[in-house]
Parts: C-alpha cells; sequence; structure tokens
C-alpha cells in the first residue's frame, strides 16, 4: 500500500503513532545512514506516503532492511518521502542514494516507479526494487509484488464468517488499481462466504491527493459512518490512515481487519489489539531482505517476483487468541486458501 512524510496526526494517541508524528509535514527528505566506505556492502530504501513508523507497509520494508544489517552484517540507509512531493524529488532522493554507493536501492512502492525509470539506467551497476509495481523493467531493476486480493479474499471469508450483522465495511486508503485489489478480493470472499451479506466500501481520496494513506483521522470517520450503518467488521488497507479505522472499530467494540503487517502485534496499536481480528499480510519484510541478500551474494533478482499465497507472500495473521479459538472460521480460511492454491478459486483483481 502507499503513504506521505510522517505528519502529526488526529485522534490516535498511541505511542507508536506519536513516533509517526515526530517529523511534521512539510519537512525536508531526510537520508539517515552514512556514505559506505570503497567496497563496503550497503542497502538503501527510500520510504512511501506515511513513512516509517506508519505501522504497516513501510515499517515492513524497514523490518527487511533492519534483518539485512543483523544477519548480513551491511550498512543500511533511509530516506523520507516529503509532504507533496514530485517526482523530481523522487529522482533527487534515489540519485543521492545511488551515488552514495547503495546496492541495491529500493523504492517502497509504486510512486516510485517513474523516478526508477529514470534513474536506473544512470547506474547500471546497481540494482533497484520497486514494491508494489511492474510498469517499469530494466535489467537492473527488481519488481517485488504480491496478490494482494488473495489475502483479501481469505479477509472476507473470516469477515463474513464472524459477522453478526451481515454487514461488514471495506475502506480504501486512496482510489488506485493496487487497492482496488485489496477491495476485489475481500468483497468476493465475503460473497462467496455469505451470498446475503452486505459490503460497504468506501475510499478515503482520489488521486493526486494521497492523504488517505497518511491521515488516521479520514480512516476513522469512514469507520464511525460504516459501523453506523451496520457493519460490525471493517477491513482497511489504507496504510497509516487505517490505524484511524483500528481506533474507531474498538471504540465500538466491533472487529478490525489490519493490512500489510500483522497489525495485532504492532506496539502502536496495543491498545486497541483485542479489535484487531486478524491482518492481512504482505512478505514485503522477506522480499527487501531477499533482494538485498542476492546483490550481497553477487546473484542480484531482476524482473517480476511474485508473492502470492502458494508462497505465503500473503496471507492471514493468526496472532489474536480470540481468532485461534474460531475453529469454524479457521476452517473456513484455510479451506479457502487450499482452494486458491489449487486454482479452485480464481480471485478476482479489480471489483
Amino acid at each position: 500500500m502507499r503513504r506521505i512524510t510522517r505528519i502529526a496526526t488526529v485522534g490516535i494517541a498511541s505511542a507508536a503513532l506519536a513516533l509517526s508524528a515526530t517529523a511534521c509535514g512539510g519537512k525536508k527528505s531526510s537520508d539517515t545512514g552514512s556514505s559506505p566506505s570503497a567496497g563496503e556492502a550497503s542497502a538503501a530504501i527510500a520510504y512511501d506516503i506515511g513513512g516509517r513508523g506508519d505501522q504497516s507497509f513501510n515499517d515492513a520494508a524497514f523490518a527487511g532492511l533492519e534483518q539485512a544489517k543483523n544477519d548480513l552484517k551491511i550498512k543500511t540507509a533511509e530516506a523520507e518521502p516529503t509532504d507533496g512531493e514530485g517526482e523530481a524529488d523522487k529522482v533527487q532522493r534515489l540519485t543521492e542514494l545511488a551515488r552514495k554507493g547503495n546496492n541495491p536501492v529500493i523504492g517502497v512502492g509504486f510512486a516510485y516507479a517513474p523516478a526508477i525509470k529514470k534513474v536506473a539506467p544512470k547506474f547500471p551497476k546497481t540494482t533497484f526494487g520497486i514494491i508494489d509495481d511492474t510498469s517499469v523493467t530494466g535489467p537492473n531493476i527488481a519488481n517485488l509484488v504480491f496478490n494482494e486480493e488473495q489475502g483479501s479474499y481469505l479477509a472476507g471469508v473470516a469477515a463474513a464468517k464472524v459477522s453478526k450483522t451481515g454487514t461488514v465495511g471495506f475502506i480504501g486508503g486512496v482510489e488506485v488499481p493496487l487497492i482496488k485489489k485489496f477491495e476485489a478480493g475481500f468483497t468476493q470472499g465475503v460473497k462467496d462466504t455469505n451470498p446475503n451479506a452486505k459490503v460497504l466500501s468506501q475510499y478515503l481520496t482520489q488521486p493526486p491527493n494521497f492523504d488517505g494513506f497518511a491521515k488516521p483521522d479520514l480512516g476513522k470517520a469512514a469507520a464511525q459512518g460504516q459501523i453506523d450503518a451496520g457493519a460490525d467488521v471493517v477491513y482497511a488497507a489504507a496504510g497509516l490512515a487505517g490505524s484511524g479505522a483500528i481506533e474507531a472499530a474498538s471504540a465500538k467494540g466491533k472487529w478490525a481487519i489490519g493490512v500489510d503487517s500483522d497489525q495485532y502485534n504492532q506496539a502502536g496499536l496495543s491498545k486497541y489489539k483485542e479489535h484487531i481480528l486478524t491482518s492481512v499480510t504482505k512478505d514485503v519484510q522477506d522480499s527487501v531482505f531477499n533482494l538485498i541478500k542476492s546483490v550481497k551474494d553477487g546473484k542480484p533478482e531482476t524482473g517480476e517476483i511474485r508473492y502470492g499465497l502458494d508462497k505465503d507472500g500473503v496471507g492471514l495473521a493468526d496472532s489474536n487468541p480470540e481468532y485461534k479459538k474460531m475453529a469454524d472460521v479457521i476452517a473456513a480460511v484455510d479451506k479457502a486458501k487450499a482452494d486458491i492454491i489449487a486454482k479452485k478459486i480464481t480471485v478476482k483483481t479489480a471489483p
């Protein structure tokens, strides 16, 4: 999913979201980590909207970078986005990271596609990774992509099984094709499980306004509206804004479904965790680590590298003890997973 510079948030009092707000909107792009010495391995990531501390997409990428730092004993660098930035800012950010000798340089999110298209040819010996995009290709570009619709289908099955009202909600951060994959899979999973169920769908913003990935107050208001309309399970694919939806569901005693990371285990959301039924996970951490390792091993990954249910690249978290007690829900989810892998179920990628 996509995310803006860490900005001051509204209505989220948790510690991690406070961490997220330590840098106010409008800050300059930041680059942490010193330049590697000659011959010293170093990897870098450039964050997407929301930045590190979003408890979701960017934090998963950071976890992969940290794993590489610890396991592979390499240096690392990070660069944050700027509020309302343009393509030129991304080009400059990637160029600076590459010039400093980082390899690979990974753009977290599809918004980096135009910039990578411009920068990658200028640094042919550097591997560029991009998460959630296949539109830009090249001999030194690795496209790290996921079958989000498959994980979302499982979330739809779970939501339909636990719902008592027969109404559930989907909240998308920004109405772009990637997020519509989440909506499509979720809706199909709900309807295949309970044809009579109602799915309330709402997008927070339309491009080029990407606040729907960054502002928790937008997610909170949308979730409150859906709950008032009868939804007792809300699934938000909205990055940092999804934290607001989780807060709203918790306040109303309803179920929330997290996204990208296992949000039940995110420290910044701990006060709401009892109401996080499950999360649709994307193994962004492993995708980042694997790319970095491939470069260090001298066999850099390139081209499309896809992570689906068959490779546990997407899935449904079971960290919540209450979820683990729901034998009928888990059985339905497991059957759906097996049927998708066996190609008995084809999950839609558009609503």
